[in-house]
């Protein structure tokens, strides 16, 4: 039986630990940085009588810790990596029949349970450092507990989940769904670590709205002098933490001619190859000291040999996913506070340390406790394909500690149909293509494509360039990367191995070429077929130029999205682009492009013709009048081509100008008395009696015009032709059936007063009017009334010559109360009309008094 080292905590609970898993099939583990659970755990569960001769499986988050770790156990027993121990990458394997305990990075997991959701001979699974939430982690623990629950009742697959700072209660509850999950903590850390808050950070977070909005910079000098004073105040090396490695490298410039001679300065983030990786983790050389200059890739699993101080920004770059525009973007921001004591964790590993916290204590409480889930805001086509192969065609199928949103999955679906590999939520011929090949699935389409084409080695090489990122200095042309693969410059050499390695796993991945791709071949120009592949894995991000002037270099992107390329690239004033890659930051209305290809135009009307489709577009011209048709190719959001259609069609001809009217409103048409008359009538009873009358606002007309004013619109050839409609004659098809015969009874246009005559109702007003000489009321009481007797008329009295007098709502009160006053006003003015002292009992009469004494 494994005995782990007394100095490490770890030794004080592997004897629960073992305990536990005999009576439960899963455990959540907490122990501190240092506490030796990477490398004891694993070796303690070896001689366990349930594991029986199986295997156990290590997910670590990130290739260096897992070979690290590997060789850590390996030496532990005394023995080879490979033996007893190995290891298994995207780039490197290590193995053998002896092998019982294999060291993985994440994403192989996954892999295995989509060709064996058995899990065959694997007797445990630990997942290591659990507390970073990557997607590959939390989906290959949701996949393994579904398969678990399927397909090993006879043989139960023990999980172990360990961290330094996770949520072990959230965790807990998490994995015991089905049956009680025990947790085991291990209390204290190997040495003591002294926390100290330096508010003299040399961190400016102010925000700078036109650049990187809430984002925070590195002021590398200062950093670099507080460094240098940091070894001049302490003992042992020294790690710094640094969110990427862009300010890693500034930081490198400013650092090294300041450090004494017996300090060596080293680099580690995820672009250095594992050589370099593991250079940087090894101990000094005796009597030196070294400065690791880190990305939080040296967070967790890692004994930085030698160091005792942790300089900590408190600041990462992570990637987070924009559903709307398919990109993913690096943003720089806080860590949390479990991520800042895992840091801290660092320094406490051989000897009492030191950690620099580079923010003030009350920005640290005011952090939140952990990082988000990556799978809350990740790209989730590599997960969507994953599930589908596995055989699951929705989220719910399996129980997640943290479940993707809806609108996230539903877009990775979309994304996947888009690129052929499914259809109707089941996985294409393609796309159980895409899930043998270990690299996403854009990369994978782009693969297959290649194949079909008959430029294999082409597809292969590109796959891999955009699987490993490239040296700035190579710029955004991918032919530019492609021939940089040849370069003699040494500064190339790690890159170039890095990405031949992979392209040669994809080559051994790819079907043998055949006459139909040899056919293919001939017909795509070697120069071209950069542009098509890609254009082929990102056919949202096909672009075209927006302005032949010199100095504007943006494209519009199919889907919708604007970019920007430097005007000194040698793509800068291309046509069409196919871009691999872009990003930008949130809230800015156009992306950078980094990394693309040239698109021939001819091509649209060949390989990638599939992605193109026609359609008939017809508007009218309202400077000219005129209706025009024309013919647009379109991909996307992008217009390729227009031709004019000279065939016109009456009814794409009448929707075109039922368009026109919605946009420009219902004053391009012409209102007649008449019409506007029947619609202030409609209007009236809409409003008054509700009911079946219709809404005849213009936001209801306008919704409605298909229904009204579409059969008039047939044999218009000019919008000046809009003003020989009567709009009348087609607002009553409005009115359903028998609302047209009881419109007059209930809204009459006029109205008959007491001098005999029918006044017109003003239905503009409410409630209406009727305006008559004040004579003409002479003997009425009452004001007319309309809709059955529900609303009365408001009159407006005028004078002889037609002048305003009076308005009244109720006539009779007129009488009685005003009209005295208005008579004695308008006598002497109006003498020749009647004035009578008894108003109610007169005549009523639009006549002078001589026409009325010689009728």
């Amino acid at each position: 039986m494994f005995h782990a080292p007394s100095h490490l905590p770890i030794s004080e609970c592997l004897d629960e630990i073992r305990s536990q898993l005999a009576q439960h099939d899963h455990l959540v583990l907490e122990a501190p940085p240092g506490a030796g659970k990477t490398t004891c755990v694993p070796l303690a569960l070896l001689d366990c009588p349930w594991l029986n001769g199986q295997k156990i499986i290590m997910l670590e988050p990130r290739r260096v810790a897992a070979l690290n770790a590997a060789h850590r156990l390996a030496a532990l027993l005394g023995e080879p990596v490979g033996q007893t121990v190995g290891y298994r990458m995207r780039q490197a394997t290590c193995v053998s029949a002896a092998t019982r305990i294999e060291v993985i990075t994440e994403g192989l997991l996954t892999r295995q349970l989509q060709s064996d959701p058995e899990l065959s001979g694997i007797g445990a699974i630990i997942f290591d450092e659990f507390h970073e939430r990557s997607i590959h982690s939390d989906t290959a623990l949701a996949m393994a507990l579904m398969a678990r629950s399927l397909f090993r009742e006879d043989n139960p697959l023990k999980l172990v989940v360990m961290s330094a700072t996770l949520d072990g209660a959230k965790l807990t509850q998490y994995l015991s769904q089905d049956a009680p999950c025990p947790q085991v903590t291990s209390q204290g850390r190997a040495f003591p670590i002294e926390i100290r808050y330096e508010t003299i950070a040399p961190i400016n977070t102010v925000t700078r709205a036109a650049t990187r909005p809430n984002s925070a910079r590195i002021n590398e000098q200062a950093l670099a002098q507080f460094i240098a004073k940091t070894l001049q105040t302490n003992a042992g090396s020294v790690l710094v933490f640094l969110p990427g490695a862009g300010e890693i490298n500034k930081t490198y410039a400013a650092l090294k001619p300041l450090l004494p001679s017996d300090c060596q300065l080293f680099t580690l983030h995820g672009n250095l190859k594992l050589e370099e990786q593991q250079l940087a983790i090894k101990a000094p050389a005796n009597g030196e000291r070294k400065v690791v200059l880190a990305t939080d890739i040296a967070e967790t699993s890692l004994t930085i040999e030698g160091v005792r101080v942790v300089i900590d920004t408190g600041l990462a770059r992570k990637p987070h996913f924009d559903p709307s525009t398919g990109l993913t973007r690096l943003n720089t921001e806080k860590i949390a506070k479990a991520s800042a004591e895992q840091r801290a964790g660092r320094a406490g590993r051989t000897e009492p340390g030191i950690a620099y916290r580079l923010w003030s204590e009350q920005d640290h409480h005011q952090r939140r406790e952990y990082s988000p889930p990556e799978i809350t805001n990740a790209d989730l086509m590599p997960l969507a394909l994953s599930l589908l192969s596995f055989g699951c065609q929705s989220l719910d199928e399996l129980h997640w500690i943290d479940r993707p949103t809806d609108a996230n999955w539903q877009q990775a679906v979309d994304q996947l149909q888009a690129l052929g590999a499914v259809k109707d939520t089941q996985l294409t011929g393609d796309g159980e293509r895409f899930a043998t090949l270990p690299c996403h699935p854009r990369l994978a389409r782009l693969l297959i494509t290649g194949s079909e084409v008959g430029f294999s080695n082409t597809a292969c090489n590109l796959a891999a360039i955009l699987s490993e990122k490239s040296p700035s200095e190579l710029g955004c042309d991918l032919h530019t990367h492609l021939n940089a693969l040849t370069s003699p410059k040494a500064q190339l050499k790690p890159w170039q191995h890095r990405v031949k390695t992979l392209a040669k796993q994809f080559k051994q991945l790819l079907p043998k070429a055949n006459a139909e791709t040899a056919k293919g071949r001939a017909a795509i120009d070697e120069v071209d077929c950069v542009g098509i592949l890609v254009a082929s894995a990102f056919p949202e991000r096909i672009a075209q130029r927006k302005s032949s002037s010199a100095s504007d270099c943006f494209f519009k992107l199919a889907n919708g999205r604007q970019a920007n390329i430097s005007q000194h690239e040698p793509l800068a004033h291309e046509p069409y682009l196919a871009i691999a890659e872009a990003g930008g930051f949130r809230g800015q209305q156009s992306d950078r492009i980094f990394s693309a290809a040239a698109l021939n135009p001819p091509h649209f009307d060949g390989p990638l013709k599939a992605l193109c489709e026609t359609r008939t577009i017809a508007y009218w011209e309202i400077t000219s009048g005129r209706y025009i048709s024309e013919e647009h190719t379109v991909l996307g959001k992008l217009t390729l081509d227009k031709k004019l259609n000279k065939n016109t069609d009456n009814e794409a001809l009448s929707q075109a100008l039922i368009a026109l009217i919605k946009t420009e409103g219902l004053s391009l048409l012409h209102w007649s008395d008449k019409a506007q008359n029947l619609r202030a009538r409609m209007r009236f009873l809409h409003s008054a009696l509700a009911g079946e009358w219709p809404d005849v606002s213009d936001r209801a007309l306008l919704e409605q015009l298909d229904n009204w004013l579409l059969p008039a619109l047939g044999t218009i050839s000019h919008l000046n032709e809009l003003k020989n409609i009567e709009l009348a004659d087609y607002l009553i098809a409005l009115l359903p059936w028998p609302l047209p015969n009881t419109l007059n009874n209930l809204a009459p246009s006029t109205v008959a007063i007491a001098s005999g005559r029918d006044a017109s109702i003003d239905y503009s007003q409410t409630p209406p009017v009727i305006a008559v000489k004040l004579q003409e009321m002479f003997g009425c009481t009452a004001n007319p009334v309309i809709a059955n007797g529900s609303v009365k008329l408001n009159i407006h009295l005028l004078s002889p010559n037609g002048r305003p007098l009076a308005m009244t709502g109720d006539i009779g009160f007129f009488w009685a109360n005003a009209y005295t006053e208005v008579k004695k006003e308008m006598r002497g003015r109006y003498p020749k009309h009647p004035w009578p002292d008894d108003p109610i009992n007169a005549l009523a009469t639009a006549k002078t008094n001589r026409a009325l004494r010689n009728s």
